[in-house]
């Protein structure tokens, strides 16, 4: 007879490991007033080698070096050692917060030749969470919603925290190239010591800057380019450039190849001081300027002058003289406007007249630019290349008229704004006008038969 099996339901235990209990898992039990299962982890894998730990750094730097830009960043977190590497390859940074310059900066970046320290110049609460930013130009400084008011001009750091800045500087950077700051106020040490402990420093930038603040400018001796900033608008305002401090720029940088003024203030004597001394100046950009009335004339002593750039002017001058008193820049080639506002045809043939000997003209996004403003060029008949962009006042009625304008002129770009573009496309297609006159309303039963009714009433 043969016995029938009894198959017993399996429990729950029994239907998570079956019959034999998976591999990596050990059931403990443990006496502790109550039953627990414990599991415990699998054991972890060995870690892999390091197969770049035999290259000597610099041969991982030329490997390094090697990857694109955008490769570099996250190669820096393979290891402490990758991310040293990648370190001293940086070259250029922007720094936003005032105490990673004392701590870590040197550290982290030891062969930097660019350095700007503008956003961190700015004063900030420490309470402040905001993730709002605002752009003017090259500066960009978080909004705080807890200031009076949260956007408008800003306050700097104190003069002894920027000092302490430039030395650290100074000391930890000695191949710099290149430096952007706020000016200290008052206090010269600051400047003076980078002057000293980074001897190739070949290009300044100075923000908040004042007639003081450039005493220490003659202390650089291979300073090239230089960028002044007296002020910008809604982000702060100081007591600016303004003859005296021009005077002392001119005296101290006698190597001068490029200079720009921005916000600045000045005249005649301010500009002539430095055509006189600073017989290298090859480019002079001139932004949203404070000039006195009779600037220009200053110009004609800058003799070896290539290129003239006036950006987000209001004015080109108030003033300026009479025509036989103004000169000319004999070495000048390029005069580029951009973002000015030419309402005054007096100042823009004065202007013509001190760049009487330029090949290249650019206008961008001018203001008041017009057929009867553009016609004070025909001084200018050295011209090789006229570029106009975004200017809308222009019409093609200056076209026939290039040919008489500049005999040598042998390129010629126009690239009118939107509104002007949409105007010409449109021509002759009926669109453009008002909608009245080209299309007619749609009305509908309803509409038709209040319409009727309406005309009835008004009949009887």
């Amino acid at each position: 007879m043969h016995h029938q099996r009894r198959h017993r339901l399996k429990s729950w235990p029994d239907l998570w490991f079956g019959d034999a209990p998976p591999k990596h898992v050990v059931v403990k039990m443990q006496h502790l007033g109550d039953q627990t299962l414990a599991l415990d982890r699998p054991p972890a894998a060995p870690a892999a080698a390091d197969l770049t730990a035999r290259l000597s750094d610099e041969l991982l730097l030329r490997i390094l070096a090697a990857l694109p830009d955008h490769l570099r960043g996250p190669s820096s977190l393979v290891s402490k050692r990758w991310l040293r590497l990648a370190g001293r390859l940086r070259r250029s940074l922007t720094l936003l917060e005032w105490r990673f310059l004392h701590r870590r900066l040197a550290l982290r970046f030891p062969d930097l030749t660019d350095l700007d320290l503008v956003p961190a110049s700015f004063s900030s609460s420490s309470a402040s969470t905001s993730a709002a930013v605002l752009n003017r130009g090259p500066v960009s400084v978080p909004v705080e919603p807890h200031a009076d008011p949260p956007i408008g001009y800003r306050r700097f750091l104190p003069p002894d925290a920027i000092d302490r800045g430039l030395d650290a500087v100074a000391r930890s950077f000695p191949g710099l190239r290149k430096l952007s700051v706020a000016a200290p106020i008052d206090s010269q040490s600051g400047l003076i010591a980078v002057a000293d402990g980074c001897p190739t420093l070949q290009e300044l930038e100075l923000h908040r800057c004042t007639d003081l603040g450039l005493r220490p400018i003659s202390a650089f001796n291979n300073l090239q380019i230089l960028r002044l900033v007296g002020s910008v608008e809604g982000f702060y305002a100081g007591p600016g450039v303004t003859d005296i401090g021009l005077t002392i720029l001119a005296h101290g940088c006698k190597r001068l190849v490029k200079l720009e003024l921005a916000g600045c203030e000045g005249s005649y004597d301010g500009i002539s001081a430095i055509g006189r001394c600073c017989a290298m100046l090859e480019e002079l950009t001139i932004s949203d300027h404070r000039m006195d009335a009779g600037w220009l004339a200053g110009l004609s002593f800058c003799a070896n002058l290539k290129t003239l750039r006036l950006v987000g002017c209001r004015r080109i001058d108030t003033d300026p003289g009479p025509i036989e008193h103004l000169g000319s820049c004999a070495a000048i080639e390029r005069l580029q406007m951009q973002r000015c506002q030419l309402r005054d045809r007096r100042s823009l043939h004065a202007l013509f007249v001190v760049c009487e000997a330029v090949r290249e003209i650019v206008f961008e996004n001018c203001w008041g630019l017009d057929n009867e403003m553009f016609s004070s060029a025909s001084i200018c008949r050295r011209v090789k290349l006229l570029s106009l962009e975004g200017c809308s006042l222009l019409t093609t009625e200056v076209s026939p008229a290039l040919s008489s304008l500049f005999s040598d002129l042998k390129e010629l770009k126009w690239r009118p704004d939107t509104k002007s573009l949409l105007a010409m496309s449109l021509a002759g297609t009926g669109m453009g006008k008002k909608g009245g006159r080209f299309f007619k309303r749609r009305i509908m039963p309803g509409q038709q038969r209040l319409k009727g009714k309406a005309e009835e009433d008004s009949s009887k």
